[in-house]
């Protein structure tokens, strides 16, 4: 049985302010759909990406902002930042982790260390595949993850 992830459901209060802001970062935008006063549905896909993000109104009744590490893969995390920035998002400096270990989130931003371990600013020191970060926020919080990986891992 092959699983595709398809799609994710995110969590906003705004639904023309998150379209305005994914549309800034660059993805496309696949469905604007009005039902009625009640049900409207904005479907986006990231650049390469199989899987969309999806918001609206009527969706979830998950709180706004409640979704954390959600990845984003590219092949070059500095020319990523790059075009993030020059597109007016912002983006926490690149960052790696002397564990390697990613975990959750605390005091509102994404993070990327265990306890005990550091977050080190900077690309990973060997430019190591999966192993250099930078993260940002939708306005709701929602929170992002990219991750450079130039080396998939074999089964991938």
């Amino acid at each position: 049985m092959n699983l595709k992830l398809e799609m994710i459901v995110l969590p906003v209060s705004d639904i023309d302010r998150a379209k305005a802001f994914y549309e800034k970062v660059g993805f496309r935008l696949d469905v604007d759909y009005t039902a009625n006063e009640n049900v409207r549905v904005v479907h986006f896909t990231p650049p390469g990406s199989e899987c969309s993000i999806s918001f609206g109104e009527g969706m979830t009744p998950i709180a706004p902002g409640s979704f954390q590490g959600l990845y984003l893969i590219v092949s070059d995390i500095e020319e990523a930042r790059a075009e993030l920035v020059g597109r007016g998002i912002e983006v926490s400096e690149i960052f790696h982790d002397a564990g390697g270990l990613f975990h959750g989130h605390e005091g509102g931003d994404v993070t990327h260390h265990s306890p005990g371990q550091e977050r080190l600013a900077g690309v990973h020191p060997e430019r190591a595949s999966y192993g250099s970060f930078l993260t940002f926020s939708d306005p709701d919080g929602n929170g992002w993850v990219l991750q450079e990986v130039t080396q998939r891992l074999p089964g991938r």
